[in-house]
C-alpha cells in the first residue's frame, strides 16, 4: 500500500517540525498536493486521506482533502483511491442467544461403533463433582479419537445437555487462539480486531460468575499436536463446563488438576467385524464372518484402516480374499491399498496418518533419533521387541549413522558423539509420547510394541538400499543380544519371534550376499530348547531358500543342508540324517575335493549318525578312516584331529569295547594335557568321558571318585552353571547310584534338575533327560509308585516337546510302563 499525506515539503509541515511541534493539525487533518499513487498486481494505493471516519475516537473532527492528484491501479486485484477513503471499523456484536455452536463438528462416521471409551466419557460426566471435567482422549493415529469426541458432542447437543458447544481444530496454537477469539466475538462482545485479547475474553467468560445466568458449555480441542500449544489456554474450572481434548500425545503436561487421560485403543475383534459388516452392507456387500475377522486381524483392528479397506472393497468391487492378497504382497505399498476417495470426510490415508507425528517426535530430545529408531523397530516383532536389542551396539551404530539432520547439522555431517544407550532409550520414550510405539520398560523382554500398519508404512517409505541396510541391522541387533546359554526361555522365544517377523518381509535381504547368522541362530535355538522337529523344519526351509537365492553349490547352501541333516537326526531320524549326509558329501566333494576341512566335517557327522542309527561298529570304522585323513591333512595335534580321536573312542566303547575305550581315553588325555593344558574345556571333557568309561568297564566307585575331581575343576574353570558342569553332576549322581547309593543318586539328580530348570528351562533336552534318570533312581531307591507317576508326567512333556515317535519319548513310555507294573505288583 502506498499513502501520501502531509508531505514534508509542505511549508506548514516544515514550520511545525522546526518548532518541535506535532505534524498533525489539531483542529483537523489535511491532505493536499500529494502527488500520484500507483498500485499493481493486487496492491492498494491511496492518494489523499485514508483512515477512520472523522470525529471517531482519536480522529480529528474534519479532514481537508485537496489537490490530491491521480491514483492509478494496474493489474488484477489492484485498488486505487484518489480523495478521501473512510474505513468504518466494525464494533463489538451482540452476544449470540443460547443454545449456540461455534465451529463445525465433524459428521458422525458411517457405521459408527459404540465403544467402551464412549461409556467411560459419559460415566465420568455423570459422576458429577465441582472441578472442571476435562478429559484427554489419547491414542495412536487412526484409532478414532476425533470420531469419539464428535459422537460425544453430537449426542450432548442433540439431548440439550449443553447451552454452548465450541469445536476447535487445535493442531497449532494460532488455530486455538483464532477459534477462541471467534467464540469470544460471538458469545461475549470481544473485539474482533484483537484475537489475543478476544481469546482471553472468551476464557474469562467460561469461568462461572456470581449472578450470571448458568451456562452449560462443552469445549472440544481436537488434534492437539503439542501440549505446549495449550499453555495459558486450558479452560478454567467450572461446575457446568466440560472440556474434551484429542491428541496423539501422552505427555505428563496433559494431565493435571481436573484433567485425566483416556486411552483410546484399537477396535476389539467383535467391533471390527461388526463395523466391516455394517459398512459393506450399506453397499449390498456381504462377506463371511471368518473373512471379516481375518481382514480385521490383517489390519490390526485399526478403525481408520478398516474404513478405508471397506471403501476400497466397495469401489474396486473385489472380495476380501483378493484385498488380503494385495495387502500381503510386499510389492504393493500400504498407501496403494487406500481408496481414491477417502470415506467419512477423511483427509489422510492410513499410511500418512500413522506416521504423521514422526517429524514432531524427531524434534523431541534426543533430537533426530526417533525416526531412525522407528525405522529399526519397523522390521521386528510388532507384539514385542526387547529393549536390549534396540539399545544394543549395532542399533546405536545405526542411530548414529542415520540421525535425522537438525537445524545445526546437515545430512552426512558427523555428529558430536556416538549415540549412547541412554539416548537410544530416550528415543523410545519420544516415540512413546507421540503414540508411535508402546514402550513399557518394566517388561524388558517385550518392552516395545509397534502397530503392524505403522511398521508397514515406515518400511514402504524406505528406498531399496535403506531397506536392505536396516533389515540386516535389525538382524545384527538380535544376534548381539542372543545369549550363548539360553537360560531365559521367555526371552529367547521373544528373539525367535522377532526373527520370524523380520524374515516374513525381509528374508530375501537376509539371504544375500550370504545367509545372515540370525537365520542359523534361530534354528540352533529351537534345537537347544528341545524343539527338534521345529528346528528340522526351519533348516529345511533355509536350505531351500539358500539354494533358490544363492544356487545349489553356494557354501551357504551346503551349510544349511548340513544343519538340516543334523536336525533330522536330532528329531529321531538317524538313518535319514545319515542318508542326507551321504548325498551332501558327494555334492561337496565334487566342489571342494576330498581333503577340504568342510569335507572332513561332513564325514565326521556322517559317521556319528551311522552310529546313532544302530551301526556302532560301522561308526567306529568310519571314524578310524577319518582320523587317518585328519592326521595326514591337519596333523596329529590339531584340535579337530584330537576331536575325531575322542569321538572314535566313544564309538569303540559303544561297539562293546569298554576296556579299550578306557585305555584309549587315558592316552588321549595325556595328549590333550600336553597340547591344550590341564584346564582346557576339551581336556576336562576327556577326563569326564574317561571316568564314564571306567564305570562302564565295571569300576562304578572309581568312576564316581574321578568325576568328583573333574567336577571340582569344572566348577573352578567353567563355573557352576556351565552346561558341562551340570552334565558332570548328572554323571556323578548316576555312578554313585551304580556304586550302590540309589537314594543318594535320586537326591543328587533332584538337585541337578532344579539347577537345570533354572539355567536351561523346563523343556531343554538335558532337563528332560535328568527328569527321566531322576525318576529311575527314585524307583531304584524304593519308591516305585513315585517313579511311575514322575515318568507319566515326563512322558506327556516329551510327547509335547519331542513328538510321540522320538526315541527319547519311546524310552520314557517303556520305563513308565515298567515302573507302573512294578508299583502295581509291589516289587522293587
Amino acid at each position: 500500500m502506498s499513502t501520501t499525506a502531509d508531505r514534508p515539503d509542505d511549508p506548514a509541515v516544515r514550520d511545525r517540525a522546526a518548532a518541535g511541534g506535532p505534524t498533525v493539525v489539531k483542529a483537523g487533518a489535511s491532505a493536499r498536493d500529494t502527488g500520484d499513487a500507483h498500485a499493481a498486481d493486487g496492491g492498494a494505493a491511496v492518494t489523499g486521506y485514508r483512515g477512520p471516519a472523522p470525529g471517531s475516537a482519536g480522529v480529528p473532527s474534519s479532514v481537508e482533502v485537496s489537490y490530491t492528484g491521480p491514483a492509478v491501479a494496474i493489474g488484477p486485484g489492484a485498488t486505487a483511491v484518489s480523495g478521501s477513503l473512510t474505513v468504518q471499523q466494525r464494533g463489538p456484536q451482540e452476544p449470540a442467544a443460547w443454545p449456540h455452536q461455534v465451529g463445525a463438528v465433524p459428521p458422525r462416521a458411517q457405521s459408527f461403533q459404540h465403544r467402551a471409551e464412549a461409556d467411560r466419557l459419559r460415566a465420568a460426566v455423570q459422576s458429577g463433582g465441582t472441578a472442571v471435567l476435562c478429559q484427554v482422549l489419547t491414542g495412536m493415529g487412526g484409532v478414532g479419537k476425533t470420531q469419539l469426541a464428535a459422537d460425544y458432542a453430537h449426542t450432548a447437543w442433540r439431548d440439550g445437555a449443553v447451552d454452548v458447544l465450541v469445536w476447535v481444530s487445535a493442531a497449532t496454537r494460532s488455530a486455538v487462539v483464532t477459534a477462541y477469539a471467534q467464540a469470544g466475538v460471538e458469545l461475549c462482545r470481544a473485539d474482533p480486531h484483537d484475537p489475543d485479547r478476544a481469546a482471553v475474553t472468551f476464557l474469562a467468560w467460561l469461568a462461572p460468575k456470581p449472578g450470571a445466568a448458568p451456562c452449560r458449555w462443552l469445549l472440544v480441542l481436537d488434534d492437539v499436536a503439542d501440549p505446549a500449544d495449550l499453555r495459558g489456554l486450558w479452560p478454567p474450572d467450572s461446575p457446568l463446563g466440560q472440556a474434551l481434548v484429542t491428541t496423539r500425545r501422552r505427555d505428563a503436561a496433559l494431565t493435571g488438576t481436573g484433567r485425566r487421560l483416556v486411552e483410546v485403543g484399537l477396535f476389539t475383534s467383535a467391533e471390527a467385524v461388526a463395523y466391516l459388516a455394517e459398512t459393506l452392507a450399506v453397499h449390498d456387500g456381504v462377506e463371511p464372518d471368518d473373512q471379516l475377522a481375518a481382514l480385521a486381524a490383517d489390519l490390526g483392528h485399526l478403525p481408520l484402516a478398516l474404513s478405508q479397506a471397506a471403501a476400497y472393497l466397495t469401489d474396486a468391487h473385489i472380495t476380501i480374499p483378493e484385498y488380503r492378497a494385495m495387502l500381503a504382497d510386499r510389492a504393493i505399498a500400504l498407501a496403494d491399498a487406500a481408496p481414491d476417495a477417502l470415506p467419512d470426510d477423511q483427509h489422510q490415508t492410513t499410511a500418512a496418518a500413522l506416521t504423521l507425528s514422526l517429524d514432531r517426535a524427531d524434534a523431541l530430545r534426543p533430537r533426530g533419533l526417533a525416526r531412525p529408531m522407528l525405522r529399526l523397530a519397523a522390521f521386528l516383532d510388532p507384539n514385542g521387541i526387547p529393549q536390549t536389542a534396540l539399545t544394543s551396539t549395532p542399533a546405536r551404530i545405526h542411530l548414529t549413522a542415520h540421525r535425522t539432520p537438525t537445524a545445526t547439522t546437515t545430512e552426512g555431517a558427523p555428529t558430536s558423539a556416538p549415540v549412547s544407550e541412554a539416548e537410544a532409550a530416550a528415543a523410545l520414550r519420544a516415540l512413546h509420547r507421540l503414540h508411535l510405539i508402546e514402550h513399557t520398560p518394566g517388561t524388558p523382554r517385550q518392552a516395545v510394541r509397534v502397530h503392524q500398519l505403522t511398521q508397514r508404512a515406515v518400511r514402504d517409505a524406505l528406498a531399496p538400499d535403506q531397506r536392505r541396510a536396516f533389515a540386516r541391522t535389525a538382524a545384527n541387533a538380535l544376534v548381539s543380544v542372543w545369549p550363548e546359554i539360553e537360560r531365559d526361555t521367555d526371552f529367547v522365544q521373544t528373539l525367535r519371534a522377532n526373527t520370524t517377523s523380520l524374515t516374513s518381509h525381509s528374508e530375501d535381504v537376509l539371504l544375500q550376499p550370504d545367509a545372515h547368522d540370525v537365520l542359523y541362530r534361530t534354528g540352533r535355538s529351537l534345537s537347544e530348547s528341545g524343539q527338534f522337529i521345529a528346528a528340522r523344519d526351519h533348516f529345511h526351509h533355509l536350505a531351500a531358500q539358500t539354494q533358490h537365492h544363492l544356487g545349489p553349490d553356494h557354501p551357504e547352501t551346503f551349510t544349511a543342508r548340513h544343519r538340516l541333516a543334523f536336525q533330522q537326526g536330532m528329531a529321531g531320524d538317524a538313518a535319514g540324517a545319515a542318508t542326507a549326509l551321504v548325498e551332501l558329501l558327494a555334492d561337496r566333494q565334487r566342489v571342494l575335493g576330498p581333503d577340504h576341512p568342510k569335507i572332513l566335517d561332513i564325514r565326521h557327522s556322517l559317521a556319528s549318525w551311522q552310529g546313532e542309527a544302530g551301526d556302532a561298529a560301522g561308526a567306529a570304522t568310519a571314524f578310524a578312516e577319518l582320523l587317518a585323513d585328519r592326521q595326514r591333512v591337519l596333523g596329529p595335534d590339531h584340535l579337530q584331529t584330537l576331536g575325531t580321536r575322542h569321538t572314535l573312542i566313544l564309538w569303540q566303547g559303544k561297539a562293546g569295547d569298554a576296556a579299550g575305550a578306557t585305555a584309549a581315553f587315558a592316552e588321549l588325555l595325556a595328549d590333550r594335557q600336553r597340547v591344550l593344558g590341564p584346564d582346557h574345556p576339551h581336556t576336562l571333557a576327556t577326563r569326564h568321558d574317561l571316568a564314564d568309561w571306567r564305570g562302564e568297564a565295571g569300576d562304578a566307585a572309581g568312576a564316581a571318585t574321578a568325576l568328583a575331581e573333574v567336577l571340582a575343576d569344572q566348577q573352578r574353570v567353567l563355573g557352576p552353571d556351565h552346561l558341562r558342569t551340570l552334565a558332570t553332576r548328572h554323571s556323578l549322581a548316576h555312578w554313585r547310584g551304580e556304586a550302590g547309593d540309589a537314594a543318594g543318586a535320586a537326591t543328587a539328580l533332584a538337585e541337578v534338575l532344579a539347577d537345570q530348570q533354572r539355567v536351561l528351562g523346563p523343556d531343554h533336552p538335558r532337563t528332560l533327560a535328568t527328569r527321566h534318570d531322576s525318576a529311575l533312581w527314585r524307583g531304584e531307591a524304593g519308591d516305585a509308585a513315585g517313579a511311575a507317576t514322575a515318568l507319566a508326567e515326563l512322558l506327556a512333556d516329551r510327547q509335547r516337546v519331542l513328538g510321540p515317535d522320538h526315541h527319547h519319548t519311546l524310552a520314557t513310555r517303556h520305563e513308565a510302563a515298567r515302573w507302573r507294573g512294578r508299583a502295581e505288583d509291589g516289587t522293587q
